[in-house]
């Protein structure tokens, strides 16, 4: 049971952008890890981009199943995990994640905001302490 990743997005009126995002990508080859890791925030910001506001969704993507949640304000949360991660688990995580995100980061900031603006760091904490 793994997590690959772990993302925060806002889901804007013209298109989806990542805020912040966490991945672990050390079981893969050295040589895929980057294409891996840009496989992951395209799948991400393609899933926010199609669910509705005020869901939650669990999407299989090759051998990755991916947990969206998209909160009625435009907040989105992503975990990509394999098949035997608990569902329950990644949403608890997803709702705890944009709960704390949402008071630490302005509303303001979420429409014009991308990973190297908003400061936020417990996505990498989050990631690591939710490894089975």
């Amino acid at each position: 049971m793994r997590l690959y990743s772990l993302s925060v997005l806002y889901k804007g009126d013209p298109k989806v952008h990542l805020l912040k995002a966490a991945y672990d990508v050390s079981t893969f080859n050295f040589f895929q890890r980057s294409s891996v890791q840009e496989f992951m925030t395209f799948t991400s910001q393609l899933i926010v981009e199609r669910s509705e506001l005020g869901s939650r969704a669990s999407v299989k993507e090759q051998e990755y199943l991916c947990h969206v949640y998209v909160r009625n304000d435009g907040l989105a949360g992503v975990v990509i995990a394999d098949n035997e991660y608990p569902q329950r688990v990644c949403f608890t995580l997803l709702d705890k994640v944009l709960d704390e995100f949402s008071r630490q980061v302005s509303k303001m900031d979420w429409p014009s905001g991308s990973p190297a603006t908003i400061s936020y760091t417990a996505l990498d904490g989050y990631l690591s302490k939710y490894q089975v």
